[in-house]
């Protein structure tokens, strides 16, 4: 010991030891993360193997892309002209035609709809609850705050704030169900937030992706999927 401070020597054990409980603690991050997930899905009537395998195939399904149709723009070649407005080159080729892929994905829109759709009929027709007018309301609330928060970003595509509608459909679903957690507020924020995503920050903006130059756009994908993915993980937490 000098001046009151002691030294240890850590042997090469000792730091394999750390190093390890490093390792093992980011590992536990993501178990511990779907757990959560997990948990909070049984609440709304699934098993716990159903809710994680859920999650899991949103997570996995998000990196695949169902094509539906495409969407064609004519690029117009801009011909140089004299002094007196006559063109000086005479040619029919335009610019080719760009074309952008309009595809949904599987993690982001075919599964959470499938979810929505699951959830709602278990609470009217297994339990009779009525929330068939609690979700339109909703889904139209989410709907106008998805399309005002969306953003066409040119060469990008459409980027949709992560935590903006799955709040307001968290707000929503408490709200319509009269203020107080349980089944009818999380499947009416559930439902009505991946509805209002999809169709306000997705289907709503097809007239402007034309003008994006971008070769692909998924309805549920990039942009919008994280913010889909809340709107089934935050409700699932008040359930």
């Amino acid at each position: 010991m000098a001046g009151g401070i002691r030294y240890f020597s850590a042997g090469p054990l000792t730091a394999l030891v750390i190093l390890l409980l490093v390792v093992v603690v980011i590992c536990m991050i993501p178990l511990v993360f779907l757990g959560i997930i997990g948990t909070a899905f049984t609440r709304l009537g699934l098993s716990w193997i159903a809710s994680l395998a859920l999650v899991l195939l949103m997570l996995a399904g998000s990196f695949v892309n169902i094509p539906l149709f495409r969407i064609c723009r004519d690029m117009t070649r801009a011909v140089p002209l004299d002094a007196e407005g006559n063109e000086l080159v005479h040619s029919s080729e335009g610019w080719p035609v760009w074309e952008t892929v309009v595809s949904i994905n599987l993690g982001g829109a075919v599964i959470p709809l499938i979810i929505a759709a699951y959830l709602i009929y278990q609470a009217v027709v297994a339990n009779g609850i009525p929330l068939l007018v609690p979700v339109a309301l909703c889904t139209v609330v989410c709907m106008a705050i998805s399309f005002i928060s969306a953003r066409e970003i040119p060469g990008a595509g459409i980027q949709i704030s992560v935590l903006i509608p799955s709040l307001t459909a968290l707000l929503a679903g408490l709200f319509l169900s009269g203020g107080g957690t349980g089944l009818a507020a999380a499947v009416t924020a559930l439902a009505g937030g991946t509805f209002g995503v999809l169709a306000g920050g997705n289907l709503a903006h097809l007239p402007g992706v034309r003008n994006l130059d971008i070769p692909e756009f998924s309805i549920g994908g990039n942009g919008s999927f994280s913010a889909v993915f809340l709107c089934c993980i935050l409700p699932a937490l008040i359930a």
